[in-house]
């Protein structure tokens, strides 16, 4: 699984946000990290890539905001790209699901591998993973913030029902 912890990175901030401290960290003009977090990262190392990041992360909270457009990598293997690729295509407000993400990169029976991939997002909110359901609309989980609370937050800021 990808942390901060494993990332090298050179900049870094946070914001309050509805669903707690949000961190970016920054290598180079990249976001690398997000973090939904109880522990804010240190602002005294900011960059602008990360104050791009945290302002349009506080516009996106704020409701002024459905794209969030700042450079982030991604760094992971080549299944876990496509599948983010192919939720980095889901619109603000919409959902899909694992299986679906399946059938988009060509690996029709691996939803479950799908899934993993989804849990090791860098960079949630950005590669929109809170838009990944179940085959029948339901919340399967959640590794951001506060888990499955956190995902319901953001499904309803966006107005996507979930079946619960």
């Amino acid at each position: 699984m990808i942390s901060k912890e494993t990332l090298v990175f050179d900049s870094a901030g946070s914001i309050d946000s509805p669903i707690g401290s949000v961190s970016v960290y920054g290598r180079g003009d990249s976001i690398v990290f997000l973090e939904m977090a109880k522990e804010p990262a240190s602002n005294s190392h900011r960059s602008p890539v990360v104050d791009l990041a945290l302002e349009q992360l506080a516009e996106y909270f704020a409701g002024d905001r459905v794209d969030l457009n700042f450079p982030v990598r991604a760094e992971g293997t080549e299944f876990q790209r496509a599948v983010w690729a192919e939720i980095a295509k889901v619109p603000f407000g919409e959902t899909i699901t694992y299986a679906q993400i399946a059938q988009k990169i060509g690996k029709p029976k691996a939803s479950r591998a799908v899934g993993g991939a989804v849990g090791a997002n860098p960079v949630a909110l950005v590669i929109g993973c809170h838009r990944v359901m179940g085959a029948t609309g339901r919340i399967t989980g959640f590794s951001g913030g506060d888990g499955i609370s956190t995902k319901r937050w953001l499904l309803a800021h966006e107005s996507i029902k979930s079946v619960d």
